[in-house]
């Protein structure tokens, strides 16, 4: 088996070694070992590639840039000068706590000032961010602040609405619960108004 040598990656401005892929495999088997089954038993003698490979796509946002996403704007907006809102952005995510899934929908809106960006790219900035260890109170501050660094709104609006598992399948075990955090920046913070607005549109 060929093993992936350990690479460099870019972690919260520090930059950590990544273990290889072998190394990895073995961390899955360790941890099913400790659960207290056999990583060699038939059934489970495939898990720890699954476990890798599942890893590889749901933490795929360490190996992209939101910047880059938000670098192509247009500055012609045709005098339009109210918000644009996108609704219901699905939102996959996982604890830093628990490494447990959490759940749910992302609500984004921002003022133009003099640029405008492509509406798919905000709903990859909030991919991007999501698929990364996160707890939702981060989430919604990276999101905002990519956006507010790159477009130079005249305000951002953002709304998370999740449900944890961390919370629903282990301690308190309390199912259905959802856990709302909001920022607000520039007009939408200024003006309680249009702060209202944007969370009825996205309830709506």
């Amino acid at each position: 088996m060929s093993v992936i040598p350990a690479k460099p990656v870019l972690v919260s401005d520090e930059t950590v070694q990544r273990p290889s892929r072998e190394q990895a495999l073995e961390a899955v088997r360790t941890l099913i070992a400790w659960a207290g089954d056999n990583p060699d038993r038939p059934g489970l003698v495939d898990t720890p590639k699954r476990v890798v490979d599942a890893y590889g796509e749901w933490f795929d946002g360490y190996e992209a840039d939101a910047a880059k996403e938000l670098s192509r704007t247009f500055e012609d907006v045709t005098g339009y000068d109210d918000m644009v809102i996108l609704r219901d952005i699905e939102v996959e995510s996982h604890c830093e706590h628990h490494m447990a899934p959490f759940l749910g929908k992302a609500y984004v809106a921002y003022l133009p000032g003099e640029k405008v960006v492509g509406i798919s790219k905000l709903a990859r900035v909030v991919e991007i961010f999501a698929r990364r260890l996160q707890n939702q109170e981060t989430l919604t501050n990276d999101i905002i602040d990519a956006i507010e660094s790159h477009l130079q709104p005249r305000g951002v609006a953002v709304m998370l609405d999740a449900e944890h598992q961390c919370m629903t399948t282990r301690g308190v075990h309390h199912r259905h619960v959802s856990t709302i955090t909001t920022r607000f920046t520039g007009a939408f913070k200024e003006d309680p108004a249009l702060m209202d607005r944007f969370l009825k549109l996205a309830k709506a």
